[in-house]
């Protein structure tokens, strides 16, 4: 039997060597298109290698997929993030589990598991071929035909072939699975950061809030965790995660639209006031500049003191109920406008892609393609940052790589 694995990333690596492991007398060669294998890995989680997530439980590794959680459910009793831990640690690989539960390898290097894929792949005997783009995929009876983007390549044909080619940026770089009957879904950026070009909060830049809430104004969709100012707007996982949420209604609206934050992370407003009243009776002859709530950082607590439009030297026992409740408001409800987005090549996901409804998710192979089967980012799934991308490769690599 001879199998294909189109595209040497992380889902593509993971898939041949699966094959190899079930059935080691398979021929199995990977093409990539570019000279570099595993370009993607060696340069996300900032060059360590965010490999997966420590969460406890498989409802919890699903949340973490605003498209396709439902749809790996069963997949991840399969082969989930243990099992990727075990995976990696059984190859030489250690790993650690760091409190905000991301997995990474103990050497805090990347290079760590592109060696582990190159060791284990030659060790089993994958064929690896680079600069071989292709441009076409073909039934012939029962095999499959590979067309290459250079013609000083022969077409091949093979009797499986997994593609794991990665999300495109476009739709028509997944022309040629529409042309075999595959259902499309337009593929969107996911997982960025927002500009805001007109506001004053970039001054702020290189503050971290540990933890609030954020939301798309106009839409019922929301996030928490940390947020940082950047001298271009926001990032971090609280701005992360709303981008990967949202991904589809903020393309609709062209990526201009507003945000609110709740800095102190109370979603009830009673209690902040509460506490606000609190500091104005302890402190009364304080200053407000010198007694932070919720030990907000400085300069931010001095700016949203001056959006509330109150003086930084005025005293907490002055505040009044007028003053509590415009505190409240921008501690709660702060909001800023969002114009464009950033987007970082080491981050780069794509929502969209090969739609799940032509696929066959107990064995990862096409509906409308016989022996023809998918893993990776290529498929219309994607996750919010913490290692679920990459998990997501590994589940459905190792799957699409029992050739069910």
């Amino acid at each position: 039997m001879k199998i294909a694995i189109i595209g040497g990333g992380a889902a593509g690596f993971f898939s041949a060597i699966a094959v190899k492991e079930n059935y080691p007398n398979y021929e199995v060669v990977i093409f990539e298109k570019s000279q570099k294998l595993l370009s993607k890995v060696k340069i996300s989680g900032g060059g360590r290698c965010n490999v997966t997530n420590g969460c406890d439980s498989i409802e919890e590794l699903c949340k973490a997929y605003p498209r396709g959680g439902r749809h790996l459910k069963k997949a991840f009793q399969i082969f989930n993030n243990k099992h990727t831990i075990e995976w990696f640690e059984t190859r030489g690989v250690p790993l650690v589990i760091q409190n905000d539960n991301c997995v990474f390898p103990v050497s805090q290097d990347s290079q760590s598991i592109i060696n582990c894929f190159l060791r284990e792949a030659k060790k089993l005997g994958v064929d690896i071929k680079t600069g071989m783009g292709v441009k076409a995929l073909r039934s012939v009876g029962e095999l499959l035909e590979l067309q290459f983007l250079d013609e000083k390549f022969p077409p091949e044909v093979f009797d499986k072939i997994i593609v794991t080619t990665g999300g495109s940026p476009k739709k028509r770089g997944l022309d040629w699975m529409e042309e075999l009957n595959h259902k499309i879904e337009e593929p969107v950026p996911s997982l960025f950061a927002f500009n805001m070009p007109s506001e004053p909060v970039t001054n702020l830049m290189g503050i971290v809030v540990e933890n609030v809430i954020t939301g798309i104004q106009g839409a019922k969709i929301k996030a928490n965790g940390p947020l940082l100012i950047t001298h271009w707007g926001m990032s971090g996982p609280a701005i992360l995660k709303l981008s990967s949420y949202g991904a589809r209604k903020l393309n609709e609206y062209r990526y201009n639209f507003k945000i609110n934050i709740n800095w102190v992370n109370e979603l009830n407003n009673d209690i902040v006031a509460n506490e606000l009243s609190t500091i104005a009776q302890l402190h009364s002859g304080k200053i407000m500049s010198n007694i932070r709530p919720y030990a907000l950082p400085q300069r931010l607590w001095m700016h949203l003191l001056e959006k509330s439009e109150i003086p930084a030297d005025k005293k907490w026992g002055e505040l009044g109920k007028k003053g509590v409740n415009k505190l409240m408001n921008v501690l709660t409800n702060d909001e800023y406008s969002v114009k464009g987005k950033s987007t970082f090549s080491e981050e780069f996901v794509t929502c969209g892609g090969i739609s799940l409804q032509s696929i066959d998710m107990s064995t990862m192979q096409s509906k409308v393609c016989k022996n023809l089967y998918f893993a990776g980012e290529v498929m219309d799934i994607d996750a919010i940052t913490g290692g679920y991308n990459l998990q997501c490769a590994w589940t459905t690599g190792f799957i699409a790589g029992m050739l069910k």
